[in-house]
C-alpha cells in the first residue's frame, strides 16, 4: 500500500493512542472492543436518517412553505388556490390550514367550502381551484308606472318578407274602455350590499318612490292606489304627466300612408284630405272635410264626406248608420241606415233603409244600387244608355236564406217527431218493467238528439223569422224618379227585374201581385 492509499486512515502510532484511550475509559481490553467495533456491520440508510431527525429534530415545510399560493382577481371578486404535494412526513391538508392560508393572503370572505373540501378529500394538487368567490352588490329599482298603452306612441311602417313596406297597419292613435287598466305602480325596491372576498363591502344604490299620476277625471284609483282604471271609452294620450281620455279625435290635416291606420272608439273627424292605401276605423262617426280617395272606412255611427269619395275601384265604406257624401265614385257602399249623396257613378251600393238622391244632378249612373227601403233620384242613367241597375226590396239571397230555414225547420220537425215517438215507446217499456241495457242506451242516446235538434230548430225558426221581416218591409218599397229614366237602367223589385226599353221620365215603380208596376209622377215646376 503506497502513502497515496494509507492517506485518510490512521497510523499505526495513532491506532496504538486510540486502544489506550478507550481502555481507560471502558475498562476492557482494548483489542476485543476495538476488533468489535471494525467488525460490525454497516448501520441502513433508515436508521442513520432517523438518529438525524432525533438528534435535529427536523420537521416537515409548511403550506408556506411548499411552493402553494394564493391568487385574486383583479376586481377581487374571486380567489384561486394551488397546492403542491405536501412535504415528506405529511399526509394531507386540513381545513383548518387551508383557511388559515387563505386568511393570511387576505381572502376573508365568500369561501367556496365544497371546492375547499373536496381539494382535501381528493388530494387536488398543482392545480388552482376557486375557492372563494365575491357577491356583487344587487341595485335597488326606484318606483315606476308601468302604462297599459304606448305613452310614445310611436308608429313604424311593417316590412314584409318580399321587402314591400306596408304603411296600411299603421295606428295613429290607442284607445281605451271605460273600466281598463292604464296603468299599474310599482313601488321602489330596495337593493342589497354586496362583498369581494377581501371583505370589502359594496354598497347598493339608493331608491326612490314617484309621486302619483296628477288627479284627471279621466281615470281614478279610489279602489286601489295602485291601480288606475279608464273612467269613459275614447283616445289616451299621456301629456306632462297626466294621462288624458277624449272622447273626440281630430285630425288637422291630411291623413296619409305615413300618417297611419286611424283607429279609434269615439268620433272621428279629419280637416284635411285622405289619401289612397288609408283605414279610419271609428266606433261612432266618421267626417272627412276633404276629398277621399282608395280608402277603406267603417264606423259604428254615420259616416260623412263632405267632398265626396273617388274610390278608383278599390274603396270600401261601411256604417251601421247612415252616409253622406257629395258624390260616390267607384266605391262598394254599405250601411245601416239611409246612404244619400248628390251622384252615385259606377259604384256598387247596399243598405238595409233608403238611396237618397238629392240636389239639382240627383243622378245614378252606372253600376248598382240595391236599398232595401226604397229608392229616391233625379235621374238614372245617361244619354250614353250605361247600364244602370237600381233594386229596392229583398235581394235573392235573403230568399235563398228563406228557403233554406224553412226547410231545415220542416226536415228538423219531422225527424225530432219521429224521435219522440221512438222515445215514447221506451219510456212506455220502462214503465212496465225493467228495460234492457242496450234499450237504456238508446233511451239516452235520442234524448240528446232531440235536445240538440230542438236547439237548431230554434236557430232555423228564428233566422227564418228574420227573413220573412225583411221580405214583407221590402214589400212596399218604391223607386221613385222625378226627372229622366234613360234606357239602359234594370229596374229591379225583389226577384223581378224590368230593363228600360226605352228612355222616359218622371216614373215610380212598385211591386203588385208579384209584379213590377210603374205610374207617372205629377211634374212640379219648382
Amino acid at each position: 500500500m503506497n502513502e497515496n492509499e494509507n492517506e485518510g486512515f490512521l497510523s499505526e502510532e495513532e491506532l496504538d493512542e486510540l486502544r489506550k484511550e478507550i481502555e481507560a475509559l471502558t475498562g476492557s481490553s482494548d483489542g476485543d472492543i476495538f476488533d468489535n467495533m471494525t467488525a460490525a456491520e454497516p448501520l441502513p440508510e433508515s436508521q442513520i436518517l432517523s438518529d438525524m431527525a432525533e438528534e435535529v429534530d427536523i420537521s416537515p415545510l409548511t403550506i408556506e412553505e411548499n411552493g402553494s399560493y394564493v391568487k385574486v382577481s383583479n376586481d377581487g371578486m374571486t380567489a384561486w388556490l394551488y397546492l403542491t404535494v405536501p412535504s415528506r412526513g405529511k399526509d394531507n391538508y386540513t381545513m383548518e390550514e387551508l383557511k388559515d392560508f387563505l386568511i393570511k393572503n387576505g381572502v376573508t370572505n365568500g369561501y367556496h367550502r365544497s371546492n375547499l373540501a373536496a381539494m382535501i378529500k381528493k388530494k387536488v394538487y398543482e392545480r388552482e381551484i376557486v375557492v372563494a368567490q365575491g357577491q356583487p352588490a344587487i341595485d335597488g329599482q326606484d318606483g315606476y308606472f308601468e302604462y297599459k298603452f304606448d305613452t310614445e306612441q310611436r308608429r313604424a311602417p311593417k316590412v314584409m318578407e318580399n321587402g314591400r313596406v306596408d304603411y296600411t297597419n299603421m295606428s295613429s292613435l290607442q284607445n281605451v274602455r271605460k273600466g281598463d287598466v292604464v296603468a299599474i305602480y310599482h313601488h321602489a325596491q330596495e337593493g342589497q350590499e354586496g362583498y369581494d372576498v377581501r371583505g370589502k363591502v359594496l354598497p347598493t344604490n339608493r331608491v326612490k318612490d314617484v309621486p302619483p299620476i296628477r288627479s284627471s277625471q279621466a281615470i281614478s284609483n279610489d279602489a286601489d292606489p295602485d291601480i288606475y282604471v279608464a273612467m269613459k271609452d275614447g283616445k289616451i294620450e299621456l301629456k306632462n304627466g297626466k294621462i288624458d281620455i277624449q272622447a273626440l279625435h281630430e285630425i288637422n290635416g291630411d291623413v296619409t300612408l305615413i300618417t297611419g291606420r286611424v283607429e279609434f272608439f269615439g268620433d272621428v273627424v279629419i280637416n284635411g284630405n285622405v289619401e289612397s292605401g288609408v283605414v279610419v276605423r271609428a266606433g261612432r262617426n266618421i267626417e272627412i272635410k276633404g276629398t277621399v280617395e282608395a280608402v277603406n272606412l267603417f264606423a259604428g255611427g254615420d259616416i260623412i264626406l263632405s267632398r265626396g269619395i273617388q274610390g278608383a275601384q278599390k274603396a270600401k265604406v261601411s256604417a251601421r248608420g247612415t252616409v253622406f257624401a257629395d258624390f260616390i265614385e267607384h266605391t262598394v257602399v254599405v250601411a245601416g241606415g239611409n246612404v244619400q249623396a248628390n251622384t252615385i257613378l259606377n259604384s256598387r251600393i247596399s243598405t238595409d233603409a233608403e238611396v237618397v238622391l238629392t240636389g239639382k244632378k240627383g243622378a245614378i249612373i252606372g253600376g248598382y244600387t240595391h236599398a232595401l227601403m226604397g229608392i229616391t233620384a233625379t235621374e238614372v242613367g245617361n244619354p250614353a244608355e250605361v247600364r244602370t241597375v237600381v233594386h229596392v226590396g229583398c235581394e235573392k239571397e235573403i230568399y235563398t236564406k228563406h228557403q233554406s230555414a224553412k226547410v231545415t225547420e220542416i226536415a228538423l220537425s219531422d225527424e225530432i217527431k219521429e224521435m219522440a215517438e221512438e222515445l215514447g215507446m221506451i219510456y212506455a217499456k220502462k214503465k212496465a218493467g225493467k228495460i234492457s241495457e242496450l234499450m237504456e242506451d238508446r233511451c239516452k242516446t235520442l234524448e240528446s238528439k232531440i235536445a240538440s235538434m230542438k236547439r237548431d230548430l230554434g236557430e232555423s225558426s228564428r233566422e227564418r223569422k228574420a227573413m220573412e221581416e225583411l221580405i214583407t218591409k221590402g214589400l212596399s218599397s218604391e223607386i221613385c224618379i222625378s226627372g229622366n229614366i234613360y234606357r239602359g237602367t234594370v229596374i229591379g223589385m225583389a226577384q223581378v227585374q224590368m230593363p228600360i226599353e226605352h228612355s222616359t221620365c218622371f216614373m215610380k215603380y212598385f211591386q203588385q201581385n208579384g209584379m213590377i208596376e210603374s205610374s207617372v209622377l205629377a211634374f212640379s215646376a219648382s
